[in-house]
């Protein structure tokens, strides 16, 4: 009985996690013996996923630490610019009204 490529495909993480039937393994390994995709896909599992170093995951923290507090002086400077124009403004308003009621 052949079976489908991709049903392997389904249990192979089952298979390389060891917690596949027995059945299921001899199927597996009698599949993988007859087809070089499934094999290969096999040999991919087994290899090491790639991570992150320690020292550049605090590299990168460190970076978002900076643009955060210039994000944050931004901010404060753009308030108090506000505030600022506002008061010019209103000062501006308080005057032109006050000359006019005079």
């Amino acid at each position: 009985m052949k079976i489908d490529c991709d049903i392997i495909k389904d249990l192979l993480p089952l298979y390389v996690d060891g917690v596949c039937s027995q059945k299921s393994k001899e199927m597996i390994e009698k599949h993988i013996n007859e087809c070089p995709l499934c094999k290969e896909e096999l040999k991919l599992m087994h290899q090491e996923l790639p991570f992150n170093p320690i020292e550049k995951n605090l590299n990168e923290a460190e970076s978002v630490k900076k643009i955060s507090k210039e994000w944050k002086k931004g901010m404060f400077k753009s308030l108090i610019e506000g505030i600022l124009i506002t008061c010019v403004f209103a000062l501006i308003l308080f005057i032109f009204f006050d000359i006019k009621i005079s």
